[in-house]
């Protein structure tokens, strides 16, 4: 069994898989020693990857050397399933890379459009030869609602509390609420529409903390899927192991 770990600025999402499939995940605002001593207790894990966005690296690498599991840290160093046609692979964001891994494992030999809506928003493009060509990055919902605040003086700070949208606001915090939204999902109608008319036979992946506030007509379009980056991140370790 394999350990998946996906740290991000938000939250850490820890998954044990089983070849190709998720057996058990969980989310933390942090990860520790406790955690990962329960899992290794739970499941004979045998390898370990982990993705992180901060500066932790000396702290999980300690953790999992003392329950004993060999792992691999996601670098820009390391091989994918796929090749990477980006001018500064460098600088390319390994979470973008994770979901594209996981997008390719239900559509291969496919276009694909990733769209990942976390703290930015990412629109990451494939086509059906396996060549990752890059795509977009832009502000995610809650940074533009904070942005608002930040950059003016008097606009209040609105949070999303699941309450129907509307196009005209009553209320400055309606407004504020209702632009942002009406705004965000029409930034993600046109950019998909833009791409589905540059490419043919183009399946579009969602995924991310955000895509369940938004009615982007799943059933008939789009294909969702919460648990993207983490398969591959399996997928990558998968690869790895076998070349």
């Amino acid at each position: 069994m394999r350990l998946v770990i996906d740290t991000g600025n938000t939250f850490v999402k820890v998954a044990v898989f089983k070849d190709d499939t998720i057996i058990f995940h969980e989310k933390h605002q942090e990860i520790n020693a406790s955690i990962i001593f329960e899992i290794k207790n739970k499941f004979d894990i045998k390898r370990a990857i982990i993705s992180s966005v901060r500066k932790n690296e000396a702290e999980i690498s300690a953790i999992l050397k003392k329950n004993n599991i060999s792992f691999l840290w996601l670098s820009h160093e390391m091989k994918f399933p796929f090749k990477i046609n980006y001018t500064t692979p460098q600088t390319l964001g390994l979470d973008r890379l994770s979901a594209v891994a996981g997008a390719r494992i239900t559509f291969p030999n496919t276009n694909l459009l990733v769209v990942d809506m976390g703290t930015c928003i990412t629109f990451d493009f494939i086509d059906k030869n396996a060549v990752y060509h890059g795509g977009s990055i832009a502000p995610g919902f809650e940074m533009r609602l904070k942005s608002l605040t930040h950059f003016t003086q008097k606009l209040p700070l609105v949070s999303y509390q699941n309450q129907s949208i509307k196009l005209i606001g009553d209320s400055t915090e309606k407004a504020i609420l209702f632009g942002v939204y009406n705004g965000y999902k029409n930034e993600i109608s046109g950019m998909i529409a833009a791409y589905q008319q540059q490419y043919s036979s183009l399946k579009i992946v969602v995924t991310g903390g955000d895509f369940k506030l938004f009615d982007l007509e799943l059933k008939n379009r789009i294909f969702a899927d919460e648990f993207l980056v983490l398969k591959g991140l399996n997928e990558i370790l998968n690869y790895n192991e076998q070349i």
